[in-house]
């Protein structure tokens, strides 16, 4: 080893004693910061991660690396030093190692100098260290093998163009085998052995961040081969011109049994796929706990079937294999309760069938090319996860994203795999689950309290519904194997001390049936578990098939594993400016049921385990009373709301509103100020702009910066929450700042979701349109009252309802006919007669009733959401995982939070203006330049230090 040191030192000391060295840093330099800023765009590009540094990588080390080994030992053989090198009392194997050090320690200083990159997207963007790493060791361990190729073909010439020529060209045809040009070319079975081959496509699965033995030691290989190749030519030309004797033979087998071990080793470790290591951040790779803990409650056998076509569009190819290795990893963690199949329906008529009169599944036309043409092909790229009678089907749509960085310019990427299909798994068994026994999956027993007065006081509809319940609880109790336990109280029994208890601990008051029929009495029903009560409500209508609805639901709110169902009111209206929520919508539907509601019957419906209001504006008294019922009930009301109405169609108008809940957050402690949030850290929106070029006015789109578009990252979202950890972004638009009543939440649990940044400021203007004439930095006139703004929150803990004390507004008052003089107004008050509408007020909540509030009124729109995409050139669903998220803290069901929000392209750069990007660019140069002189000092200091050695030597001489 002291000898392969000497040599090293020597070889390495030899590339700066001429500009080689200095000439390979600066073009390696050059190149890698003309592909980052310029050709992949960079800032453009909006995207805090390191890969157009890694990404033309494998072809730029071709080149260089070839430049700087040519010279190894060409240059020896066509000086004639060789032979004296062969004769010199040092191992030859000590020269191939030393040369080979010395020219990775070459390109490792290159890398080093490149590290001003990442650690510039870390201070301003989110950046994952783990894929950075994971990318200079995959350049480490490439560069590595183009070394080892190089000082091969150096040693197989005298002449070092030839050697820069063999260089080049082998390295490029292990990197041209893997490419998706050749594999592309072939079906998938075939593409998949060349990519192995290639040294591309390893590098591409290492700079994921994710080490795998198997890619770190092909690159392993490959150096052990061409250093055994190397080896034996040097000894071959030792015995150049003499007989062939046993001695050469010997060298020449133990030249092939290396080779042929290296390269079988390959073999060997092929199958073993948990040797590796996954250290990017969240460990995007690997199947989380959150997975496991879902697979583990499997009862039947899951089917997770791969639809993949050999030949599909070139983006998606290269997904395929991730796709696969991700579903192996299922079936592992699943313990044998899970099937993956993979089947390619193009070539079974059977399956392409199945799948489409079972599954649906169609195939999708891509444009694809083989060896002869060009044509449009339907291929499939599809999972199907089946669970008993239930499937759910995700296609390509679900599995990737896209981010167009030009006309023809796609980033296609994995967009969250795990999330999708571990989603789909925990929507089949819910569902599986919701048509069987909940009882069959309650670990404790539960108890079915009704606190009722005795019949006689009942109202009529009420004393048959009593009846209708007698006989389900029979049927119940003989379902629930004796995990049921049945109490009837009356409350009003031994001096009504019953119900005083019940009045502080649920809030529940005696009942009246209407103003006509003021006799009060109880009909409360609540279930019980071991830490936990969930109420259940009247049916509407009051039959048995309502009440069995009613009692199901609450079973499978305590019981885990169903799904769960939440309420939605969001605004009604059609044409230009009206708010849809298509995409929230969908993607709630994927893991709830989703029942819409108007609340204009003053009731949440019976089997919603959460209240998700949307944008509410004039609500009457009955829906503002059924709000505020069902968290009185211990329910979740997630709240998005504001002041403002924005209107976007043509232009942004803004219009001050009436929202209906005013007072009612007041009495909760919660002020929505009427200003909205202006935030110099702000979202691009894009804007019309009109150029004149000769006299033709050209009409053009430009992201700029908006204010009213809080761009929040790092301490502005709360990681202590689950709503927001997993976030890492969030563009809130239109938002106005909350007031918290410090008194009335002391007993509470309250929780600062969002802030705006501490430069943001407040204004009550409408015109939302900006003035870049007038204020080219934001568009808007700025405030010197700077200050963060509280703009989500969350409160958990006990509520006094609004109307405690109050009449309930489903209590109708009585008409008299002769007075209105309209027949039809009594004709209602008849019927209302004959069917009271049964109400009471719960004075207050129990501990466990949650509140989310976001004040912005456009919150998760689709206008909000495609503004938003439209910036950053990829579908932005922030939003949508905000409230996904705040459902899912709201119903204690954590499963999915710590998968959702995980996407790659999901890691945006901190907003800045063009003149501090340029500002960021400039400074990589400087810091290039700064370091390159920076070894030209050190090297310097080491030709000093040699130069006053070797005289103190001559002096001792």
């Amino acid at each position: 080893m002291s000898d392969t040191a000497r040599v090293a030192r020597k070889e390495f000391r030899g590339f700066f004693a001429s500009p080689a060295a200095y000439l390979f840093l600066g073009s390696f330099l050059a190149a890698v910061l003309f592909a980052f800023f310029w050709v992949s765009t960079y800032f453009a590009r909006n995207i805090a991660d390191v890969r157009p540094l890694f990404q033309w990588l494998p072809l730029l080390l071709i080149f260089l690396v070839a430049t700087l080994t040519m010279r190894s030992w060409s240059e020896e053989r066509r000086a004639g030093t060789l032979e004296s090198l062969l004769t010199a009392p040092l191992s030859p194997s000590a020269l191939v190692l030393g040369k080979f050090a010395a020219a990775l320690a070459l390109v490792a200083i290159a890398l080093l100098l490149t590290l001003p990159l990442p650690i510039t997207v870390s201070l301003i963007g989110p950046l994952d260290w783990g894929p950075v790493i994971g990318g200079y060791l995959a350049t480490l361990f490439l560069a590595a093998a183009y070394v080892a190729i190089g000082v091969y073909m150096s040693v197989r010439t005298d002449n070092p163009i030839v050697a820069l020529i063999l260089t080049a060209l082998v390295c490029g045809l292990f990197y041209l085998v893997g490419s998706n040009t050749l594999t592309n070319l072939f079906g998938y079975p075939i593409g998949s052995l060349l990519a192995l081959l290639g040294t591309g496509t390893r590098f591409e699965s290492i700079t994921r961040g994710v080490l795998d033995l198997r890619d770190l030691y092909y690159y392993l290989s490959i150096v052990g081969v061409f250093l055994v190749l190397n080896r034996f030519s040097l000894e071959r030309l030792s015995w150049s011109g003499n007989p062939v004797g046993r001695q050469h033979r010997l060298w020449g087998w133990v030249a092939g049994l290396a080779v042929a071990n290296f390269l079988a080793a390959n073999l060997w470790l092929a199958p073993i796929g948990w040797a590796r290591a996954d250290i990017t951040q969240g460990k995007l790779y690997s199947i989380s706990d959150a997975t496991r803990h879902q697979l583990e409650q499997l009862r039947e056998p899951l089917l997770i079937r791969g639809y993949f076509s050999a030949k599909t569009h070139p983006l998606l190819a290269p997904l395929v294999p991730r796709i696969k290795d991700l579903l192996e990893e299922y079936a592992v963690a699943a313990g044998g309760q899970a099937r993956v199949e993979f089947i390619d329906p193009t070539r079974d008529p059977a399956a392409e069938e199945e799948a489409a009169s079972h599954y649906g599944i169609r195939p999708v036309p891509f444009q694809t090319a083989d060896r002869y043409q060009a044509a449009v092909v339907n291929s499939y790229f599809d999972l199907v996860i089946a669970y008993g009678d239930q499937f759910e089907t995700l296609g390509y749509q679900d599995l990737i994203e896209v981010k167009a960085r030009g006309e023809r310019d796609l980033d296609v990427l994995l967009k969250n795999p795990e999330y999708a299909i571990t989603r789909a798994i925990r929507k089949v068994t819910s569902a599986y689950q919701a048509g069987g026994n909940p009882f069959e999956t309650l670990q404790q027993p539960v108890t079915f309290k009704a606190y009722m007065s005795p019949s006689e006081r009942l109202p009529e509809q009420l004393r048959s519904l009593r009846g209708d319940l007698d006989s389900l609880l029979d049927e119940l109790s003989k379902q629930a194997n004796g995990k049921l336990k049945v109490s009837f109280e009356d409350p009003d029994a031994n001096g009504g001390v019953l119900g005083e208890t019940l009045a502080k601990q649920y809030g529940f008051g005696p009942q009246v049936a209407s103003l006509l029929d003021p006799d009060p009495f109880w009909f409360y029903m609540v279930l019980e578990g071991k830490d936990e009560h969930v109420q259940v409500p009247l049916p509407d209508p009051l039959d048995k098939t309502a009440l069995k609805r009613s009692i199901d639901a609450a079973l499978q709110r305590l019981a885990p594993g169903f799904l769960k169902t939440v309420a939605l009111f969001k605004p009604a209206g059609f044409g230009p400016g009206a708010k849809s929520y298509s995409q929230l919508s969908k993607a709630l539907a994927e893991d709830v049921r989703v029942k819409e509601t108007d609340l204009k019957n003053g009731q949440v419906p019976d089997e919603a385990d959460a209240l998700l209001v949307l944008a509410p504006r004039d609500l009457d008294e009955t829906q503002r009373f059924a709000i505020d019922q069902f968290l009185m009930q211990g329910g979740s009301v997630i709240l998005a709301t504001s002041p403002f109405d924005v209107q976007v169609a043509t232009t942004l108008n803004a219009q001050r509103q009436t929202t209906g809940l005013e007072a009612w957050l007041e009495h909760l402690g919660v002020d929505i100020q009427t200003s909205m949030v202006l935030d110099p850290q702000n979202a691009a929106l894009p804007v019309p702009m009109e150029r004149n070029i000769g006299g033709l006015t050209l009409r053009e789109i430009r992201m700029l910066p908006y204010p009213h578009f809080p761009d929040l990252r790092g301490d502005q979202l709360n990681s202590e929450n689950p709503i927001t950890a997993s976030l890492g972004q969030l563009t809130l638009n239109w938002a106005s700042p909350i007031e918290l009543d410090a008194e009335k939440n002391q007993h509470r649990v309250v929780t600062e979701l969002l802030h705006s940044s501490p430069d943001s400021w407040r204004s009550d203007a409408l015109n939302l349109v900006p003035d870049y004439r007038n204020y080219p930095d934001s568009g808007f006139a700025v405030s010197d009252e700077r200050q963060p703004s509280l703009l989500a929150v969350a409160l958990e803990g006990k509520f006094d309802s609004y109307y405690q004390g109050k009449p309930s507004p489903l209590a109708h008052a009585p008409t008299d006919p002769e007075t209105t003089g309209d027949d039809s107004q009594a004709e209602e008050t008849a019927d209302e007669e004959e069917s009271p509408q049964i109400t009471g007020v719960i004075s207050h909540s129990p501990e466990s009733a949650r509140l989310v509030l976001v004040a912005s009124n456009t919150f998760a729109s689709d206008s909000a959401l495609d503004l938003a995409s439209q910036g950053l050139n990829t579908l932005y669903s922030k939003p949508v995982a905000f409230l996904q998220n705040a459902l899912d803290w709201s119903l204690e069901d954590s499963g999915l939070l710590a998968l959702r929000g995980r996407t790659q392209l999901a890691r945006t750069l901190i907003p800045m203006p063009e003149s501090q990007q340029r500002l960021w660019e400039y400074l990589n140069y400087g810091l290039a330049l700064a370091g390159l002189f920076g070894v030209w000092l050190w090297r310097r200091r080491v030709a000093v230090a040699d130069r006053r050695r070797y005289q103190k030597i001559l002096a001792e001489i």
